[in-house]
């Protein structure tokens, strides 16, 4: 099945990726892995990370994709591919999943969101920040350790106290 998603070369997008298990903490155990498969694929596929957030069963990023490349699926479907050849088989997979030689730690889909404006941009990054804040795994946003809002204060773009 083909998606309709936004395809702009150079656009920035908003990124919404669960795991299947919306009560695993696979993502913030396993971030190690899950950074070097990043990692991997940026070297592969360049793209900008403006923002990211790391929780413990799903992450939000906001990536800009080069000017002449709108293909962030490919990036996410290597992503996602890159942390499960990581980790050991132990999931629960359905039929139809072993059928199609899938495993069973990531939702298939994922969210993205074209952004359209420096306010929808800003919105979308203080979204990203205040995320762990809104799911009760932290006081204050700079209390979650797997946020890019360290980077963003230590650029003096936040001050410590946000969110």
């Amino acid at each position: 099945m083909r998606y309709r998603r936004a395809n702009v070369s150079g656009g920035t997008y908003f990124f919404t990726v669960n795991l299947t298990d919306r009560s695993s903490r696979l993502l913030v155990d396993r971030i190690d892995d899950l950074r070097a498969s990043v990692r991997l694929v940026k070297q592969r596929h360049p793209f900008e990370i403006v923002a990211w957030i790391v929780l413990p069963d799903h992450l939000h990023a906001i990536w800009t994709q080069p000017q002449d490349d709108a293909d962030y699926s490919t990036r996410w479907a290597l992503i996602k591919a890159g942390f499960s050849r990581r980790i050991e088989r132990s999931e629960p997979i359905r039929p139809s999943r072993r059928a199609k030689g899938e495993r069973g730690l990531w939702q298939r889909r994922f969210w993205e969101h074209q952004i359209r404006d420096e306010i929808d941009l800003q919105r979308h990054i203080d979204y990203v920040h205040f995320n762990p804040v809104k799911h009760g795994h932290a006081l204050r946003a700079a209390d979650w350790r797997f946020s890019s809002i360290h980077r963003y204060m230590r650029l003096g773009d936040l001050p410590g106290d946000w969110g």
